[in-house]
């Protein structure tokens, strides 16, 4: 297997896990994005949306995932880390992301509605890398079957 296949299946096994935190948060009612970061291959942090649960616009997966992230690793910076989510990321988290200078971002779907390509694409570290569109079509349909729910 070549490194361009080693890294694509270990993406997408990783992405699976923020899948299995999607899937945790449509049972509590919440728009279902889940996030993993990975520090060195290793996981460090899983998280999903919770903000009806906290009542608070700023419980996004990505935002849960980091603030577990920097405190497993006791500091900030998450430099040698690989951020892992379902859908891709608001203005909000991008910048959660630059802040803490993620070193790669991965998400699944992407947002056209919402997500920082639209408005905020220069939000995230100089220095980081983005992989869009793993598992992408699992992780749109998750999403798609929530807002068809609340719409019945």
């Amino acid at each position: 297997m070549s490194i361009n296949e080693d890294s694509k299946t270990q993406d997408e096994q990783l992405m699976h896990k923020a899948l299995a935190e999607a899937r945790l948060a449509l049972a509590a009612g919440e728009v279902p994005i889940g996030a993993v970061i990975a520090c060195n291959g290793r996981v460090i942090a899983r998280a999903h949306n919770l903000t009806e649960q906290l009542c608070d616009v700023t419980a996004h997966a990505e935002m849960q995932a980091i603030t577990a992230a920097a405190n497993q690793l006791g500091g900030k910076y998450l430099t040698h880390c690989t951020l892992y989510v379902t859908v891709e990321p608001c203005s909000m988290c991008a910048g959660a992301c630059g802040w803490a200078q993620i070193k790669r971002i991965v998400y699944g779907a992407p947002d056209e509605k919402r997500g920082y390509n639209r408005y905020a694409p220069h939000a995230l570290h100089p220095k980081a890398t983005v992989t869009a569109g793993v598992l992408e079509d699992e992780c749109k349909a998750l999403m798609q079957t929530f807002f068809k729910e609340k719409r019945k």
